[in-house]
């Protein structure tokens, strides 16, 4: 993998990690056009690992007052405005177990995927359709109206965002938004249990260390991490105000026609 190789994928991996279009998708198409079937997933997971350093960025208020409420609650001194964070921290604890055994199960079909990147068309149609769905749903739900049911479907949904070709975002906001939360605590939970998805997935691919650098230079490597975080921080912000506008299902109209023309091509 040459440099140049490198910066395009973590560009595209910072646009398409955070905007509802399938990061892994698009990758597995990249990856294709460049003959670049052999590249270990850990340097995915790598390129993840940038755009989760994007979202603690953006997030990083909500973080930290997530944390300060457990302190507060391991002190037994938590105030009443501790309960809406002490609800989203064990929502957040479902979704990523729920995530966990969902994607251990699909992690297995990730390489046929790779493998036939037709399948990858079909489920950006799905994702098409999945965005589409929240054209008309206003939810006004907070965290302590969500419920462990709430964030039980939204960390299956994230599980179901392995598989190329559906948004992880996409389809974690969306299912938030089906289940009645409002827009903003939608995408807000949306990217804080990715944290915790993204570092589980990054210690199982840790493994692959030694055959990364056997195909990946350093140099390209941090070449790709760099556009990918750069990248990612713009598209976060971006995305942020497209849910707060309810405009999510214009990622469709790319998406569609991007399906029929893989579909095709490929």
């Amino acid at each position: 993998m040459s440099t140049v190789q490198s910066l395009l994928l973590g560009a595209l991996q910072g646009v398409a990690e955070f905007l509802p279009i399938s990061s892994s998708g698009h990758l597995v198409l990249l990856r294709n056009v460049m003959n670049l079937g052999d590249i270990p997933l850990l340097y995915d997971v790598l390129l993840h690992v940038s755009t989760l350093i994007v979202v603690i960025i953006v997030f990083r208020k909500k973080i930290l007052s997530i944390l300060s409420s457990i302190w507060r609650w391991l002190r037994r001194a938590s105030a009443p405005e501790d309960r809406e964070n002490l609800n989203l921290t064990l929502y957040i604890l479902v979704a990523t177990v729920v995530t966990g055994g969902v994607g251990l199960v699909l992690s297995g079909f990730e390489e046929i995927f790779f493998r036939q990147p037709r399948l990858v068309s079909l489920l950006f149609l799905i994702t098409a359709l999945i965005l589409i769905s929240t054209l008309l749903v206003r939810g006004r739900r907070d965290y302590l109206q969500m419920g462990i049911f709430g964030a039980l479907i939204v960390g299956l949904a994230q599980g179901i965002g392995v598989l190329p070709g559906i948004s992880r975002a996409g389809i974690t906001i969306s299912v938030a938004l089906l289940w009645g939360l409002d827009r903003q605590r939608a995408g807000e939970f949306s990217f804080l249990i990715v944290i915790p998805a993204i570092l589980g997935a990054l210690l199982l691919q840790l493994r692959e260390a030694g055959s990364l650098f056997e195909v990946v230079d350093p140099a390209a490597l941090v070449a790709g991490f760099a556009a990918s975080l750069v990248v990612g921080l713009i598209s976060l912000l971006l995305l942020l105000t497209v849910i707060r506008k309810g405009r999510l299902a214009l990622f469709s109209i790319y998406l569609v026609p991007l399906a029929v023309a893989t579909f095709i091509l490929l």
